[in-house]
């Protein structure tokens, strides 16, 4: 079973971040100022031994795939950001290139959408850089940063092809023109060809007129299950709090919408060190209950979607809740259980 973690690059200085959020602005700034909302709420959420790391240093990235390693994680997808020709946070995925030594499978998500102040993609007020989409020329621009990254031999493949997510499809203008674009231009640079994958639930591969170009329509958890909550909904001190529990039974009740869906799951979600009480908290995780949905996703995955891969949110969201890696709670309790799961398949 390939489990692939979604991986955020967001813990290096870039100046757009400076510039708009503060000197030295890296995603654990949100959690430095975490703060616990009501009882039993558990925040802050400190890394394992203050490792509060950066994505620029090596050493944390062969630490980081070492350890994914060990408890079974199969590859990362990491986040690329693009906006018509410009690049955000893109030095942690030119480092695990120039790692020629790490191992570990990797994959690509182009993250596509605008960048805004309220940390709201729905929200298009305060648009602090905009998603925007280019010509042919910026096409063949875009598909040239990406070759040597879809053709390096840890790159993770579907039907012998490199497999590339994109966020948010249909908000991609001549989106099928694209994409042949891109699928012909690797079968002239000696690759196969390019699996597409769609990110989130709002595209239908099903009616759109690119919709048979992609290979995969990731069911992306727990975004892809948000509108069947209300019953495990309550406030705690004006906090939206959801039920653990009750989300990962959603979860686990979603079947394939075609035969190229693909399940996705999640370790937790707490999104409130970025939007205080604005957030949304899922209550009652713990690394034993994440092990048991885990092992009935997995089986899932093999004997009701027929596939052998599982998206799994994430290795590293810590300002959203979702991560594997070790903190001072829980210490090494989700990645124990990971595995622990997957041994038990």
């Amino acid at each position: 079973m390939k489990v692939i973690a979604f991986y955020l690059p967001q813990y290096h200085e870039i100046p757009e971040n400076s510039a708009w959020w503060g000197n030295g602005f890296t995603e654990w700034t949100n959690m430095r100022h975490a703060t616990s909302l009501f009882a039993g709420h558990d925040q802050p959420r400190i890394p394992l031994h203050n490792n509060y790391y950066d994505l620029t240093n090596a050493s944390v990235l062969r630490w980081q795939t070492d350890l994914a390693q060990k408890y079974g994680v199969y590859g990362f997808c990491l986040y690329h950001y693009w906006f018509q020709g410009k690049l955000l946070l893109e030095k942690p995925l030119e480092l695990y290139k120039e790692l020629q030594e790490i191992k570990f499978p990797f994959c690509i998500c182009w993250a596509n959408e605008n960048w805004t102040r309220s940390w709201n993609v729905h929200s298009e007020n305060d648009i602090l850089i905009r998603q925007t989409y280019g010509d042919e020329s910026e096409w063949r621009t875009h598909f040239e940063y990406l070759y040597p990254y879809l053709s390096d031999e840890r790159y993770i493949q579907k039907d012998g092809k490199p497999l590339l997510v994109i966020y948010r499809p249909e908000r991609i203008p001549r989106l099928r023109e694209r994409l042949v674009f891109w699928n012909r231009s690797a079968r002239e640079r000696g690759l196969s060809g390019i699996a597409f994958a769609s990110q989130q639930r709002d595209y239908n591969i099903a009616v759109d007129e690119a919709g048979e170009l992609f290979s995969c329509q990731i069911e992306y958890q727990p975004a892809f299950i948000r509108n069947r909550l209300e019953n495990y909904f309550s406030k705690k001190n004006g906090v939206s709090c959801v039920e653990y529990d009750g989300a990962w039974n959603e979860v686990l009740r979603q079947f394939p919408l075609n035969e190229k869906s693909v399940p996705g799951a999640f370790v937790d979600w707490d999104n409130t060190p970025r939007k205080e009480k604005n957030g949304v908290v899922f209550t009652g995780a713990t690394p034993e209950k994440f092990q048991n949905y885990m092992k009935q996703q997995i089986r899932r995955t093999r004997d009701v979607y027929h596939t052998d891969m599982l998206f799994l949110f994430a290795w590293n969201e810590w300002s959203e809740g979702g991560y594997l890696e070790p903190d001072e709670h829980w210490q090494y309790g989700y990645l124990e259980n990971l595995r622990d799961a997957l041994n038990d398949i």
